[in-house]
């Protein structure tokens, strides 16, 4: 089973990909760790895409494609797997899907989590994380206990820098121009499926289990 997730920042499709990769045995397939582990190893593709940085460029299309498409043929995509990161914009989704083609590796299905916005802004500007433990709250979600646990063991909550409502801002600017036409695209070739992606993480994978029939 071959899966791209779609959702605006926030929208919960890392906890839910991450779920699925470890209780039904599909690889992750991360452009950010492609590019890393590309890099690391000094690859043809990863001396194009550290070229491509080092110039402060984005890394272009074709290098991003040439990863993948070294990726799915290894033995933990056998099962299938899921796309993380890619593809982004309506022109990313027609190679992408040219070279799943050609591999013999057609998507099965892209899964739109489905959140309101104003829940989005809460769930990414809420978060923190405890100084002491580490462990992720969000002020808007997390219970009383939860938060008093951490103060009380003299934590702080800390906010990460980029989680303020004008950098999210931006993100879900980006998001709704480049990325929410991918919905119409694959509601087109028939591989869309509408989750809501609102409430508890089990409601939710429960939801994204019975759309996937799995």
């Amino acid at each position: 089973m071959r899966i791209v997730f779609l959702g605006a920042p926030g929208s919960g499709k890392g906890t839910q990909a991450q779920r699925l990769m470890a209780e039904k045995g599909l690889a992750q397939i991360s452009t950010g760790d492609l590019l890393r582990n590309a890099v690391a190893s000094g690859s043809e593709l990863g001396k194009r895409a550290k070229a491509a940085m080092n110039a402060g460029d984005l890394v272009s299309d074709d290098i991003v494609l040439g990863m993948i498409a070294e990726r799915v043929v290894h033995d933990d995509c056998k099962d299938g797997y899921i796309l993380d990161g890619f593809p982004r914009n309506l022109t990313q989704a027609e190679a992408l899907a040219k070279l799943l083609t050609d591999l013999g590796q057609p998507l099965d299905f892209a899964v739109l989590l489905d959140v309101d916005m104003d829940i989005l802004l809460k769930r990414i500007t809420g978060r923190r994380t405890c100084s002491v433990t580490g462990k992720l709250l969000n002020v808007y979600f997390s219970s009383q206990s939860d938060l008093a646990e951490c103060t009380n063991a003299g934590g702080e909550l800390i906010q990460r820098a980029d989680d303020n409502e004008a950098t999210i801002g931006n993100r879900l600017t980006v998001y709704r121009e480049q990325t929410e036409p991918l919905i119409d695209y694959y509601r087109s070739a028939n591989l869309l499926q509408v989750i809501s992606g609102e409430g508890e993480m089990n409601e939710v994978y429960g939801r994204l289990l019975k759309v996937l029939k799995i």
